[in-house]
Order: C-alpha cells, then sequence, then structure tokens
C-alpha cells in the first residue's frame, strides 16, 4: 500500500479518492444512508486510510456523507420532494437576480466563460462521454460563473454552501442526453454575453423552473404534487434602481 506521509502525495491521493466516491455516491452506486468503512475503502482503494479520512471529511462538507460518534461515517439521504422544492426555491430567489446582474457590459461579464462551458460540454456529449458526470461538471461550473458575477460574495458564499448540484444530481433521471439543459444554457449565455438583463432573469428563472421539473421526476407525480414551488413562486428581489 502506497505511503502518503508526504504531503502533496497525500492531497493527491485525498484528491482522487474524494473525486472517486462522490462520484459513485451521485450516481446511486453506493445509496443512501449506507455506512462507509474506512478500513475498507483503504484496502479496496490501494491507500493508506489518512487520505481515505480526508476525503470522507470533504464529502461531509458537501452534505454527502455524516459522522456520528461510534458509527463513522455514512451517506446521507437523499432529497425528499420539501427538501428539493425548498433547494429550488432558493435557487429562484438567487439565480435570476444574478443572471441579471451578470449581463453587465463590463470586465466582470462572464460570457466567456460561459461559452466555453458550453463548448466543453458540448464536445463531450459529441464524444460520447459519461454525459451524467459531465452534465454535473458543466451544469455546477456554468452556474457558479453566473453566481460570482454577481460580484455579491455573500450571495455567493450563502450559494455555494448549498452544494445543490451534487443533491440534485442524487435524483437526476430525464434529459440524460443533456439536450434541455444545453439548449436552456445557450439562451443564457447568449442574453449574458449581449448584455440584455431583462432576459437573462427571465431565461434563467425559466430554466430553474424547468430544472425543478425534471428533479422532481424522480418522485410520484413529481412537480404537480410540489405545486410548483408549493404554490405560487416568490418574489424575486427587484434590480430596479
Amino acid at each position: 500500500m502506497p505511503d502518503a506521509n508526504d504531503a502533496g502525495t497525500a492531497a493527491v491521493y485525498a484528491n482522487g479518492i474524494y473525486t472517486s466516491l462522490r462520484a459513485r455516491i451521485v450516481e446511486g452506486d453506493i445509496p443512501p444512508e449506507t455506512r462507509l468503512n474506512i478500513d475498507a475503502i483503504s484496502r479496496e482503494s490501494g491507500i493508506s486510510q489518512t487520505p481515505v479520512r480526508e476525503a470522507l471529511q470533504r464529502l461531509e462538507g458537501d452534505g454527502l456523507v455524516v459522522s456520528q460518534p461510534a458509527r463513522g461515517y455514512s451517506t446521507t439521504p437523499m432529497l425528499d420532494l420539501d427538501g428539493l422544492t425548498s433547494l429550488f426555491e432558493f435557487r429562484f430567489l438567487i439565480e435570476p437576480w444574478t443572471a441579471r446582474a451578470a449581463a453587465v457590459d463590463t470586465l466582470t461579464n462572464p460570457a466567456p466563460e460561459l461559452e466555453h462551458e458550453i463548448e466543453t460540454f458540448q464536445k463531450a456529449i459529441d464524444e460520447g462521454g459519461d454525459i451524467r458526470r459531465e452534465m454535473l461538471t458543466h451544469d455546477t461550473r456554468f452556474h457558479n460563473a453566473i453566481i460570482a458575477a454577481s460580484r455579491n460574495p455573500t450571495v455567493a458564499q450563502a450559494y455555494l454552501q448549498t452544494h445543490c448540484h451534487l443533491h440534485v444530481f442524487r435524483l437526476y433521471s430525464v434529459d440524460l442526453d443533456g439536450s434541455e439543459t444545453m439548449a436552456e444554457h445557450r439562451a443564457i449565455w447568449e442574453a449574458v454575453r449581449d448584455c440584455r438583463p431583462d432576459d437573462a432573469e427571465t431565461l434563467m428563472a425559466q430554466h430553474i423552473k424547468h430544472s425543478f421539473r425534471r428533479s422532481s421526476a424522480a418522485f410520484p407525480a413529481g412537480a404537480e404534487n410540489a405545486g410548483m414551488f408549493g404554490g405560487q413562486p416568490p418574489r424575486r428581489p427587484s434590480m430596479a434602481g
């Protein structure tokens, strides 16, 4: 078993096992509420227990695992429909506003970064890669770029702490070829690129609603039972000056 005493080597091992475990949890290979044995993971991975512990601590920060005294680590339960609805209500309040804030003619306009993410994801689709895994990476980076461009660190920190894409993709069962997501992202990117804040806000709001519909398909009757955010969507903050 490789020795990870060197700090750099340990970090590489920890990142590798973190990435592997995260994918297995998100994709359901490791079911919800499954106990994770550090020694077993160490032996299976062929690395020492130290980087495994570091990886599990990172996964705990993501909300994908939880540690309990005398029981160790276990994967967290899946979001239920109420939890999914609450998460999307938060996104519906935040993300249309940040899309509007990003669609400005300044150096912080994220259009080049958004275009790069779209091109990278399209290439993955064309090459027939693991679309679900590629879409998680693309979706996370695309939305994070818009959040960052809003230039509001408080909003960015609150958003990042939800780890929303990881939890949503544990449920994701439709648009598995990424075509719907790609079309919606392209429209948002074009509005941001062309500095059309009204359109960027509207398109992001529509995208959040559609993403909720796709994600809630994991539940019986899906969005119909949730009443689309429990009834009327919450009122978003106005950007009017």
